[in-house]
């Protein structure tokens, strides 16, 4: 995720980024540019277009099909917004729980040993979480949860093992069956953001719908230049590529942030939120 302060309007307009959507799109705007150059030089100097019927009516079909793209764009970025945001606040609440977890097991006054297991546990769940969300089957060795299995789905597995871990508190008599009901609520809090992620990660936009956006933006920007080259002329060969780069722009930046938990620019910081819960954890357990 990038860090930026939205005051510096200089650095957004003149500064390309690793994330700006030009660095990916101006092969296909140059494409358009020397289509617009070709239909202005043929529709000016040897092709009378204005008395052509397609030129003369298509301006008509653009003004009509610029409000359905719009409306089109403006729900896809939305909705991928929308699973973004949403993303965050699963994250958000993984934190609070880890937080609120580990301040009821400090309050047990369990043994050193205890608190070990679950100063580790904790920090483990958020980090298999996140390589779990990046198809990534990487887990801490040094972790006393060593005997992981890397071929089964593994925030179920720590999930598991605080569960028997509380349990077995339990039967040890180190906590009452209502603090065992308290600790439920937290523990059972791990599994609902993990199905939460798991249901943004693995529920893409359909597939016809985002085919069907990028060929609509395609085919409209490809047939302006028939549609302005009277009334432009060869002004439409930087004006169309702008076009292009506007309304492309916006299927990208929503393509990009509907999978909030990749290594995208503008995806969710996740190394950082969970080096956040290790370091609270251990402020709490140490």
């Amino acid at each position: 995720m990038i860090n930026y302060n939205p005051k510096e309007w200089f650095v957004f307009v003149f500064h390309l980024h690793k994330a700006d959507t030009f660095r990916k799109l101006w092969p296909i705007m140059i494409g358009v540019a020397a289509l617009s150059l070709i239909v202005a030089y043929l529709g000016l100097n040897f092709i009378d277009l204005s008395q052509t019927p397609f030129a003369k009516n298509i301006g008509m079909m653009h003004s009509l099909l610029g409000f359905v793209i719009s409306m089109l764009l403006v729900f896809r970025t939305n909705t991928s917004y929308d699973r973004w945001w949403e993303g965050r606040k699963l994250l958000g609440a993984l934190v609070n729980v880890s937080r609120t977890f580990s301040m009821k097991i400090k309050a047990l006054g369990l043994t050193e040993e205890d608190n070990a297991f679950f100063n580790r546990a904790i920090p483990q769940y958020a980090a298999c979480l996140k390589d779990h969300l990046r198809e990534k089957r990487i887990y801490d060795k040094d972790s006393v949860l060593i005997e992981v299995r890397e071929d089964v789905h593994i925030p179920n597995q720590i999930a598991l093992k605080l569960v028997q871990k509380v349990y077995a508190l339990e039967r040890e008599g180190k906590m009452s069956a209502q603090q065992l009901v308290l600790l439920n609520e937290d523990l059972n809090q791990f599994t609902n953001v993990c199905g939460g992620c798991e249901r943004i990660r693995n529920t893409p936009i359909p597939f016809s719908y985002s085919t069907f956006i990028k060929k609509f933006v395609f085919f409209y920007v490809a047939t302006l230049p028939f549609g302005l080259v009277l009334s432009l002329g060869y002004y439409m060969v930087p004006i169309i590529p702008f076009i292009l780069y506007v309304l492309a722009s916006l299927e990208l930046i929503a393509e990009e942030i509907e999978n909030p938990f990749g290594y995208d620019a503008n995806d969710l910081p996740l190394d950082d939120i969970c080096t956040n819960i290790k370091t609270h954890v251990s402020e709490i357990l140490g």
